[in-house]
């Protein structure tokens, strides 16, 4: 499994974020009210593209935690060859990745800034996969107003105030510069 986990890290290196990862950083840096992105992706294109303030749900793959000591570290090498961690010498490291079975990252965090929201915005989802999924009707109950954007409604599209389709490349650029001017 650790060889899997290489290959994606490398493949995360080659590629550089879109123009709806762009979008959304400029939306983190021209709007005037708060703006979190929160990824069930693991790559760092968010991140390469500008915003800051990013959730990865289902874990980062340039990061590595250590099963021993429970320290995460950023990681770009290779960990099938059983590399010691940084924190206490022991090989236990794996990817810092939710896998099936495991709870998500910082979902207690990502409820409460749901909860608050004005406005609530999905990109690209299946509208299946759980917890993501459920997010949609935590905040329509808080009163966001809420957003689909995706190449077709999703699974769970009946949620959403507002359903733009199309590709993320071009609809998330065309919903970010009709909210900022």
């Amino acid at each position: 499994m650790q060889r899997f986990y290489d290959q994606r890290r490398r493949q995360a290196l080659e590629v550089a974020p879109n123009a709806a990862h762009r979008a959304l950083a400029r939306l983190e840096q021209e709007f005037d009210g708060e703006v979190l992105v929160v990824t069930q992706n693991v790559d760092d294109l968010h991140e390469r593209a500008g915003s800051t303030a990013v959730l990865h749900m289902h874990g980062e793959l340039l990061k590595a935690r250590c099963l021993a000591c429970g320290e995460v570290h950023d990681w770009r090498e290779d960990l099938a060859h059983g590399p010691p961690c940084p924190a206490c010498s022991q090989t236990r490291l794996r990817p810092h990745i939710v896998w099936f079975g495991e709870v998500p990252f910082h979902m207690d965090e990502i409820y409460e800034a749901v909860g608050r929201s004005d406005v609530f915005v999905a990109i690209g989802t299946s509208g299946k996969v759980h917890p993501a999924a459920g997010l949609v009707t935590v905040a329509a109950e808080a009163g966001a107003h809420t957003v689909e954007l995706n190449l077709e409604a999703s699974g769970n599209g009946r949620w959403f105030d507002e359903v733009r389709e199309g590709p993320a490349t071009q609809t998330v650029p065309h919903w970010v510069a009709g909210l900022i001017g």
